[in-house]
């Protein structure tokens, strides 16, 4: 299904990850303009068990996928840390929005916080104020998204939608379901769900 045939806008879906807050934010887009859905951030008690909490995260976000049916879901991609017991549980939280995603037959996509600041900002070491001023600015907010990961999830949603317009002008693909690192449907498919690997 192509959505532009249509005329509907196309949703993305762009989730920060985390195990204390996991950003969401849906940018709809028409007619090369971009709209503000919803955002928000899931935060599930931090005195509760660790599986406890993703199992939250997990849930929260597929009532969020059920009631504002996206086309197309973003995961920013992890960072190099230092702390490797944070960048595991970290990578548990991506694990699961990406299986909230996968579940819902829903093509997946990743990419680099550097390659999300540069989409936004124009420059890949934005700090994170600049990054909220500029999604402010693009999807014509009154404030600035609260919390921080809603700006950065939204800011993973508009790099998709910026990156599927360069793929547009270079190869002319029919869909925005082309760009970046896509697990899952990405062309031809109409979104049903594919077995990655």
């Amino acid at each position: 299904m192509v959505l532009q045939e249509r005329g509907d806008r196309m949703r993305v879906l762009g989730i920060d990850p985390g195990t204390l807050t996991s950003g969401y934010g849906i940018v709809a887009e028409e007619d090369h303009k971009l709209f503000h859905v919803v955002s928000g951030g899931i935060s599930p008690s931090a005195k509760q068990p660790f599986p406890v909490r993703l199992k939250k995260i997990y849930e929260e976000l597929e009532k969020i996928i059920d009631k504002y049916r996206p086309h197309v879901v973003v995961v920013e991609d992890l960072f190099v840390s230092k702390n490797i017991k944070s960048a595991l549980k970290l990578g548990h939280a991506r694990g699961v929005a990406i299986l909230a995603a996968m579940n819902a037959g829903l093509p997946v996509f990743e990419y680099a916080p550097l390659e999300i600041k540069q989409a936004v900002v124009g420059h890949g070491k934005a700090e994170k104020k600049q990054v909220q001023l500029m999604v402010k600015v693009l999807l014509d907010l009154q404030k600035v998204p609260h919390p921080a990961d809603a700006a950065d999830a939204l800011a993973a949603a508009i790099c998709h939608i910026h990156s599927s317009r360069l793929r547009e002008i270079l190869k002319s693909p029919s869909s925005l379901r082309q760009p970046g690192r896509g697990i899952g449907p990405v062309k031809g498919t109409g979104g049903r769900r594919q077995q990655a690997g």
